[in-house]
């Protein structure tokens, strides 16, 4: 098994060296070992799938223009995923999403110091949840997004989104 995972980090290797030197075949390759997850990512946030699609075209140009300043200290998957994420978000921006603290919404409360939990557990499909977020206004559903489908944590979403951690 050590043997399988040494021989895909050097062929994923080999394929970035080939990035760097501007082979469009080693960035083609790249492109199809990504381009499903990155779209996912950008749909996610901005909720269009043309606008996904464009920002995720986008995202690998602008990859493969600056592979240079790829320095490996984090996995090239991550440091694709900032710059959907980066470009979705401006992207968002310029449709003015707004940022909202969820306490002043009336009708929501929060309720993690209820000592009376319920017996019973409601089992929701992970497509209910996607829909329900799908169906979110902008701003609560990229915070959504990046903390439950992207694994970020409050303070990294707050870094993003240049907000206070507490929003």
């Amino acid at each position: 098994m050590a043997n399988v995972e040494a021989a895909f980090r050097n062929l994923h290797q080999d394929l970035l060296d080939g990035c760097k030197n501007g082979d469009q075949k080693a960035q083609f390759q790249i492109y199809k070992l990504y381009y499903k997850a990155m779209y996912n990512t950008s749909l996610r946030i901005v909720n269009d799938t043309m606008e996904a699609e464009d920002i995720m075209q986008e995202s690998f140009l602008s990859a493969f223009e600056k592979i240079d300043t790829y320095s490996g200290t984090v996995s090239f998957g991550a440091w694709l995923k900032k710059i959907v994420v980066n470009r979705s978000l401006d992207a968002l921006n310029k449709r003015k999403a707004v940022f909202e603290d969820i306490e002043s919404h009336v009708g929501i409360r929060d309720e993690s110091g209820d000592d009376t939990a319920r017996s019973e557990e409601i089992d929701v499909r992970v497509e209910e949840v996607k829909e329900a977020i799908e169906r979110l206004p902008d701003g609560y559903r990229v915070i959504l997004s990046l903390y439950l489908l992207e694994g970020y944590d409050h303070d990294e979403i707050a870094e993003i989104l240049s907000i206070n951690s507490s929003t």
